[in-house]
């Protein structure tokens, strides 16, 4: 293989990498603005995946080397079925049950982060850890604050936004590796 092929496949790859950067930030955008229908997609395939462990569970059982074993994944499997069909089918409870579980996740992110910065506070750029720990907190409690009323936009409005970044970003560096490669070539 030539380098000329060699930079005609990282050019295709670039290529194909900036169409999905723009489909991140489109269906990012799509989420913003639909972010109640955003958040119950999410918590049905959440709910889904919950399911699918259960029949995982379910099929460990019978690995198993003992009766005692096995009853006891066989149960777990059949609690993660049970449960997880009953989110399924009232995915607005799923939604704002996950979305609770996102406002205690940032919470104590927010808290882990802060005290990270009191630990590393002489070392250069420590205080955007701080900021990120209070900007974290910050999203705990708008989001912990009016719930299950945030379970309207929450998921569906955090979701957006980190497709649109992730889009963004992705569309950024591909376009810079791809002039690189016309540069070079």
């Amino acid at each position: 293989m030539n380098a000329h092929s060699t930079t005609n496949i990282f050019k295709q790859a670039a290529g194909a990498s900036i169409g999905w950067g723009i489909v991140m930030v489109l269906l990012g955008v799509l989420a913003l603005f639909l972010p109640l229908a955003t958040g119950i997609g999410v918590s049905i395939a959440v709910s889904w995946i919950i399911v699918f462990s259960g029949i995982a569970y379910v099929a460990s059982a019978f690995a198993a080397r003992g009766a005692g074993s096995f009853l006891w994944r066989l149960l777990i499997g059949a609690v993660y079925i049970l449960g997880g069909l009953y989110l399924a089918f009232n995915p607005g409870l799923a939604l704002e049950s996950l979305t609770l579980a996102m406002a205690v996740m940032f919470f104590i992110e927010g808290v882990l982060e802060t005290v990270m910065f009191f630990q590393f506070r002489t070392l250069p750029g420590s205080g955007w850890v701080l900021f990120n720990g209070i900007v974290t907190l910050f999203l705990a409690y708008l989001i912990w604050r009016p719930w299950p009323g945030s379970s309207i936009w929450a998921i569906g409005t955090i979701l957006g936004i980190n497709l649109i970044m992730s889009g963004f970003t992705r569309l950024m560096y591909s376009v810079a590796a791809r002039r690189t490669l016309e540069a070079v070539s």
